[in-house]
């Protein structure tokens, strides 16, 4: 009885170490996929911010499409102005030679940009999976959480059933040791009875002879 009692405590102990230990496991998971959560947050701000970006870029490629037109529409009227405008004609070239560069400096940037913002999607997509394998995880340490708990519970239960029996079978050997104690008062009680009697008829059987 002593090696169950024993045995179920230390089923009762290990049950509320387990409750423990799952109860971090669940809290650290939880964590995780706050974390995770925020990762996708940030990553669809990144996102939209690249977008914007190459959205911005476009406008720019644009005012330098429309400079470079310009700055031709230029050229061609200095030279038509003859001597007086070839001094314009020089600076509309060079103007035509930044929209160029910007045209293409904006072109470059806005691949880069396409770029990031496919990588960008890409691990939002990836990341969106982790969180949601993340969120699975959490629910199911919840759940072996709250299996464990009820299997603490359970031995908890075990573990106080067992000392009720244990208090009973200390109450039980008592009364039987009393109970013992007694017989043997009554077998020397019945030991003492039966020396009297034998006396007590020796006393008549002398009393008969007289």
């Amino acid at each position: 009885m002593e090696e169950m009692t024993a045995a179920v405590k230390a089923s009762a102990e290990s049950a509320r170490q387990a409750v423990q230990l799952a109860g971090s496991a669940r809290d650290a998971a939880a964590k995780g996929g706050d974390v995770v959560g925020q990762v996708v947050e940030t990553m669809r701000r990144i996102s939209e911010a690249s977008h914007r970006i190459s959205d911005i870029i476009g406008v720019i490629d644009s005012i330098a499409f429309q400079t470079n037109i310009l700055a031709l529409n230029a050229a061609v009227e200095a030279a038509r102005a003859g001597d007086q405008g070839r001094g314009f004609a020089v600076v509309a070239g060079e103007v035509r030679v930044l929209a160029r560069r910007s045209a293409d400096a904006a072109k470059e940037i806005k691949q880069l940009i396409g770029s990031s913002v496919e990588r960008v999607e890409a691990g939002s997509d990836l990341v969106g999976q982790a969180g949601n394998r993340m969120e699975e995880i959490v629910t199911q340490v919840r759940r072996v959480t709250d299996l464990i708990s009820e299997i603490g519970a359970a031995t908890e239960e075990q573990s106080s059933g067992i000392g009720q029996v244990n208090q009973a079978v200390s109450q039980l050997d008592e009364v039987t040791q009393q109970n013992a104690a007694l017989v043997e008062q009554s077998a020397a009680s019945a030991h003492s009875l039966q020396g009297q009697a034998g006396r007590l008829v020796e006393a008549l059987a002398v009393f008969s002879r007289a």
